[in-house]
């Protein structure tokens, strides 16, 4: 999962959210001068690199560099070495476990370009996959090199980087299987002009892919054997969650320019708590079992749901994020089937926050929520 570093809070001030090539360029530079060890044709750090960039680490010459993803070690050096290969690469999980994030990153230290992306999409054409053409110029001079429009896959070929492809299981059956020729051939042709791209040393795809969207458009065997697929879990332990959304709402809230204090944030372990208890369906002990929602409550929930309480904070408060801050929002990432999540809600107030203690502020915050039971 994602650590926060105040690099993205560093880039251009006009840019809402730099792209991790811009935001990290000061460490990735870092790496690259001390990075004595193989790299891989046209790759800008050696897999080494590549993989203490994604999980942070001291260098020799005492350079910090911030953890971009909190978990298994083992999970990334998989997917670097898989990229270091011509199998291209499958990160699966539910939402919010940072499957885009760690595509982005692995894309701008491996090719310095983390830009060359497929939003996969229910409208996804073929085109976007392969190429398509400046129909004026088409029109005008008929099928030529200067009427073609290549999409980002093929950019990717003739340069010799990584494409990326999020939201793979999203794109049409049909649409998907225009892959199974560029990923095992590396080539691609173009019948209208009689040619093809083939792909140049350096070439590979990282694609993204939502296990719970298993049954919308199911990848064919042939082309799930062209990947190698790495999941990414949630994070294990409480303490690696707090520390995830710790570290990314302060970088958030600095690239928004959110006038709070990170050290008054005492809440993130509150909110980790409930999204925990509620996706796990026990509570932290243990000792009561617990509906779960809906929806998946994911670490990027939990992140958002912190973001939107500094914003409260800050713009109408002390700054001292507090339970009258994050309510609406844990109801807002809670409550999405208005009648059935709203039962579970229901209940998880009444028999687990209700009974601590500690949390009568945010008992009270939360029902003054809903005025029936206020």
């Amino acid at each position: 999962m994602t650590s926060g570093s105040d690099h993205q809070a560093s880039g251009e001030s006009a840019v809402l959210r730099a792209h991790a090539e811009q935001a990290y360029a000061d460490e990735l530079a870092a790496l690259a001068a001390v990075d004595d060890r193989p790299r891989p044709p046209q790759w800008q750090l050696s897999p080494w690199a590549v993989a203490t960039y994604l999980l942070g680490g001291t260098l020799h010459d005492g350079t910090t560099v911030s953890a971009k993803y909190v978990g298994s070690r083992r999970l990334i050096e998989i997917a670097v070495a898989s990229l270091a290969t011509d199998r291209a690469l499958l990160l699966l999980g539910v939402p919010g476990t940072a499957k885009s994030w760690v595509s982005e990153h692995l894309a701008a230290a491996i090719s310095g370009d983390s830009t060359l992306v497929v939003q996969g999409t229910a409208g996804t054409t073929e085109e976007t996959l392969r190429y398509g053409w400046n129909y004026a110029s088409l029109l005008a001079h008929g099928p030529s090199d200067g009427a073609l429009v290549p999409g980002p896959v093929m950019r990717a070929m003739r340069e010799g980087t990584l494409a990326r492809i999020e939201e793979l299981t999203r794109i049409p059956a049909d649409v998907q299987d225009t892959l199974i020729t560029i990923l095992s051939e590396k080539s691609l042709p173009i019948p209208e002009l009689d040619d093809e791209v083939q792909a140049r040393r350096g070439f590979n795809v990282i694609a993204t892919a939502n296990n719970r969207d298993k049954g919308v458009n199911d990848l064919s065997s042939a082309l799930r054997r062209r990947f190698t697929t790495v999941v990414l879990p949630l994070p294990d332990s409480l303490d690696d969650e707090v520390s995830i959304v710790q570290g990314r709402v302060a970088s958030l809230g600095a690239s928004l320019d959110l006038p709070a204090d990170l050290e008054s944030l005492s809440e993130i372990r509150r909110v980790v708590t409930v999204m925990r208890e509620l996706r796990s369906g026990v509570t932290h002990d243990g000792r009561t079992t617990v509906k779960s929602p809906s929806s998946t409550l994911s670490t990027a929930e939990a992140i958002s749901v912190m973001t939107s309480g500094l914003s409260l904070a800050a713009h109408f408060g002390d700054g001292r994020v507090g339970a009258d801050d994050v309510a609406a929002g844990l109801l807002g990432a809670v409550v999405k089937d208005p009648v059935q999540d709203a039962v579970v809600w229901d209940e998880y107030l009444e028999t687990v926050v209700r009974s601590r203690p500690e949390w009568n502020d945010l008992y009270r915050a939360c029902r003054d929520l809903d005025p029936a039971r206020a």
